[in-house]
């Protein structure tokens, strides 16, 4: 393999992002990619094989142009870089950053930051109901927030409605300390969490206090009608058919609902099917309904909650393949 060498230009005052702190985003594109980089007086050269060196030039390209937009290049911006560079696809990742939902109260803009992220924003905005479903970290609940947040400042809807199952992982109800609602608050804890973040406490607590918006267990919704909402019902995977079902037909004229949830985290008893799984089967051929299915490639926490996810994943794989199997073994 013949090896060569190509020089690009790095304006200094995008080195320390591009190239991250003590150059471990270099050592990363080195390594995953078997090149090596040079940097010296504002140029960075790079030398390997052909192949190599014009895909670690294209991942550079990517980084050094989201530098150039103003984004604090993150890990995970530089592993999904790389991730694209195999499919030839780096350029997806520019295209998904000019997609600008909203701002958090702080100014950090709020964008999807992986394919499946970006189908997933397209499809919220294109359809009435949408079903968020993939693993923790994939930001179905977050960006579905900034949606709602983004609709209601727009005038586009007249209040927020955020609401999940209040299901016993562990502990009961009864046991907790405080009032119902204050029994009630660490199951709705996130959305408070994603609301504050966003659109600020005070801003929050003023739109709260007219019903504007409103955080409440699933329970709470049964015998209403919600027109002109944004509804989000987070941790759908905890409902029963019946919830699941009870919730759907709630919704009124002007409306739309997102539903999140990741099938592989239930906390339902093992004799009750998920409300969830039984509306991906029954509504999968509806207009009007969006399916996007989310993976550990749009998880966007720390990279080890990725490595975690795909463990998971190849663990519960293999122990569906192995049950199937004693199953065929023991069928008369």
């Amino acid at each position: 393999m013949s090896v060569i060498d190509s020089v690009m230009e790095l304006p200094l005052e995008h080195t320390s992002n591009v190239f991250g702190q003590q150059d471990c985003f270099a050592k990363k594109i080195e390594r995953t990619l078997h090149v090596t980089m040079v940097l010296r007086d504002g140029e960075c050269k790079i030398i390997g094989g052909e192949t190599q060196v014009q895909r670690a030039k294209k991942v550079f390209q990517t980084l050094l142009e989201l530098s150039k937009r103003g984004n604090v290049i993150q890990e995970q911006n530089v592993d999904y870089a790389l991730a694209l560079s195999f499919e030839d696809k780096e350029e997806a990742l520019l295209e998904i950053d000019q997609d600008l939902i909203c701002r958090t109260v702080n100014g950090k803009p709020v964008k999807p930051k992986t394919v499946g992220q970006k189908q997933y924003i397209d499809a919220i905005r294109k359809n009435m109901v949408v079903f968020g479903l993939g693993p923790a970290g994939t930001g179905k609940t977050y960006l579905a927030m900034a949606m709602a947040i983004t609709a209601f400042k727009n005038n586009e809807v007249q209040r927020i409605i955020l609401t999940r199952p209040a299901i016993e992982a562990g502990e009961k109800l009864g046991f907790l300390p405080g009032d119902l609602q204050s029994k009630i608050d660490p199951y709705l804890r996130p959305l408070y969490d994603a609301l504050y973040q966003i659109m600020g406490a005070d801003t929050f607590l003023h739109n709260a206090e007219k019903g504007l918006i409103e955080v409440a267990p699933l329970a709470y919704m049964r015998g209403r009608t919600l027109d002109n909402a944004y509804i989000i019902l987070d941790e759908a995977q905890n409902t029963t058919p019946a919830q699941m079902k009870m919730f759907l037909t709630r919704i009124g004229f002007g409306s739309k609902v997102i539903i999140t949830g990741d099938l592989s985290q239930r906390d339902l008893p093992k004799d009750v099917p998920s409300g969830l799984d039984v509306a991906v089967k029954v509504l999968k051929d509806i207009d009007g309904i969006s399916f996007i299915r989310l993976s550990s490639d749009d998880v966007v926490r720390h990279p080890l909650v990725q490595k975690i996810v795909r463990a998971y994943e190849v663990y519960e794989s293999e122990a569906a393949r192995k049950a199937a199997a004693r199953k065929k073994e023991i069928k008369p």
